[in-house]
């Protein structure tokens, strides 16, 4: 069974076991969470969300992201602006999904 979850402001499509790369969450590794934003479950689609869905999830690391360069330029006028920014994200890997 598969479901659409929603944290972070993005949406995954998870099944059991499946390891993800979320925005980060509180809580430190090895800690359980349970993410109650279910969107779909199954051929069950919530409006907005599926009632009592849950998908239950262990923490498995806290780090940052790939580095993003932000770089601006506008040309002719001797202005470069170079910028980088590296994201907060959580590893989790999801155990349950209780529909």
């Amino acid at each position: 069974m598969f479901a659409v979850v929603k944290t972070g402001g993005k949406q995954y499509s998870v099944t059991k076991d499946t390891v993800l790369q979320v925005e980060k969450l509180e809580g430190n590794v090895g800690d359980k969470i349970t993410l109650s934003e279910v969107l779909a479950v199954g051929t069950k689609v919530g409006a907005p969300t599926v009632a009592g869905a849950s998908i239950s999830a262990e923490i498995t690391a806290q780090g940052k992201g790939e580095k993003v360069i932000i770089f601006k330029k506008r040309r002719r006028h001797n202005y470069r602006r170079k910028n980088g920014h590296r994201q907060m994200i959580t590893t989790i890997k999801v155990t349950g999904i209780n529909a």
